[in-house]
């Protein structure tokens, strides 16, 4: 297994098995609300650890969800590191939007949560990638709603 995602529920799994997991979820309660969340955020030590996490949330019913780490080479500003996280999101994001249309759920709209927010450092950087987001046709949440970046994903990069 090349590619390998993580449940806290299930264990590891392949890209196509966390689909086949995700869709199950979303098919068993067809009436009820559901949102689909990426976030990545990364954190610094020797190198990057990037964690990619995706959320499935049936809404007021709980959460199962995923997450995939990578180690890169040190990024030298943090503009660069997060429009890399963006990216990361972005092209997870479009990867499963295909996967699940082809599954019949096309119709699942997809929030990008982005590790940035009006305090701090990232707050010039918001108007920005959140319009790479919108450009590319998702919903995006940035910091105190973006959970699934600096809570879900934060909590795998250490």
């Amino acid at each position: 297994m090349k590619e390998v995602y993580n449940s806290p529920t299930k264990g590891p799994m392949s890209f196509e098995t966390m689909l086949d997991d995700m869709v199950a979820i979303l098919t068993a309660a067809p009436g009820e609300a559901h949102k689909l969340i990426i976030g990545t955020d990364s954190h610094t030590r020797d190198d990057l650890c990037f964690v990619s996490a995706i959320v499935v949330h049936r809404v007021g019913k709980g959460a199962r969800y995923y997450y995939r780490k990578r180690r890169q080479r040190k990024i030298a500003s943090l503009r660069q590191k997060i429009f890399y996280e963006t990216s990361l999101s972005l092209a997870l994001a479009s990867r499963i939007a295909d996967a699940l249309a082809e599954r019949g759920l096309g119709h699942m709209n997809l929030e990008i949560h982005l590790d940035v927010g009006q305090s701090g450092d990232t707050r010039d950087l918001i108007r920005e990638v959140v319009g790479m987001v919108v450009g590319s046709g998702f919903d995006a949440k940035i910091k105190p709603d973006s959970y699934g970046a600096s809570t879900v994903a934060d909590k795998y990069t250490k």
